[in-house]
């Protein structure tokens, strides 16, 4: 994979305001940043149009003393056919939580899964993060990288529930 160069024309003030932001967040240089930008979009955009399997974290601010609230989303994480392979939970103070779930499955599955648990009574913000591993497969590893990694991976098959 080469790499390109471009020109791009770009208002001064907007540069500016630009340099100014990777400076404070110490971002690196405008390649690099311009890089970064272009794979983020690109991201947003399949996850848009993904129809098969995917991947995501749904993160979810909600008041936990909202009734029978913290059942329901574990039973709609059991009952989903969204996979939550994992949950962070955080107290953030003495009523509010901070869940960040990692899901995996059909991306309409996923939709839907985050749709149905942001519109629960308590919820107060919402937000899934989709991405396709189809995105990253041809991305060419980097010097000293291992094509073996030394963690395991699953694969759709290994995540499904096996019949009794």
């Amino acid at each position: 994979m080469g790499v390109e160069r471009v020109s791009v024309a770009i208002d001064a003030d907007l540069l500016r305001r630009f340099d100014r932001l990777l400076e404070r967040r110490g971002l690196g240089n405008r390649s690099e940043a311009i890089r970064d930008l272009i794979r983020r979009r690109l991201v947003e955009e399949e996850s848009r149009r993904l129809a098969g399997d995917a991947v995501g974290s749904l993160t979810l601010v909600y008041d936990h003393e909202q009734r029978t609230l913290s059942d329901r989303l574990v039973q709609r994480g059991h009952h989903h056919r969204a996979r939550v392979l994992s949950t962070l939970h955080v107290h953030l103070d003495h009523s509010l939580c901070l869940e960040v779930q990692a899901l995996r499955g059909r991306a309409s599955d996923l939709r839907h899964f985050a749709e149905q648990l942001i519109g629960l009574k308590g919820v107060k913000h919402g937000q899934l993060t989709m991405s396709s591993a189809r995105l990253w497969r041809s991305r060419k590893r980097g010097a000293g990288e291992s094509p073996h990694s030394s963690h395991s991976h699953t694969t759709p098959e290994d995540t499904k529930e096996q019949a009794p």
